[in-house]
């Protein structure tokens, strides 16, 4: 794939969809194009973040190990961006991201997401965006196991 076909690709994605074509052609430049088979990892849980990574194409789901084994918490397809909260928060991942069909993606390194972000403003504020939505919809999905939780009689208030 060329840099043109890259950029183009990046134009499409909501995050990135207003910067100006310069910057998303220095973003596919200084990125890497890495290809994963279906069942390996993009990243793991625990592992210290160093880049996130914009899916260009297949899915992938989204795993929490909470203790009893892994938990899917989301899958993610074409135009999704995962890995960015270990690199925001500069702390391990908090999940496993596992290809369930093969996965082709651009990974964006810690510096070239920062620069990006205070290159261009928009970018912050649809990350905000972006973030607030997984929070309201972890809250619903939380809310809805709680409740049945009560219902099954295994919660207490």
């Amino acid at each position: 794939m060329q840099l043109n076909d890259e950029v183009e690709l990046l134009r499409k994605v909501a995050l990135l969809a207003g910067i100006e074509p310069a910057k998303l052609k220095l973003l596919a430049f200084t990125s890497q194009r890495i290809n994963f088979d279906s069942g390996q990892s993009l990243m793991r849980q625990g592992e210290i973040g160093d880049a996130a990574y914009l899916i260009l194409s297949g899915e992938a789901d989204i795993l929490v190990d909470a203790g009893g084994g892994p938990v899917r918490v989301a899958s993610v397809g074409r135009n999704g961006f995962v890995g960015e909260m270990a690199i925001l928060r500069d702390e391990p991942r908090t999940a496993t991201v596992t290809a369930i069909t093969d996965v082709s993606t651009l990974k964006i390194t810690k510096e070239s997401f920062f620069q990006l972000i205070e290159d261009s403003p928009k970018i912050a504020i649809e990350l905000m965006r972006i973030l607030a939505k997984r929070l309201e919809t972890t809250t619903i999905d939380l809310t809805g196991a709680r409740a049945r939780l009560r219902a099954a009689g295994m919660e207490e208030n």
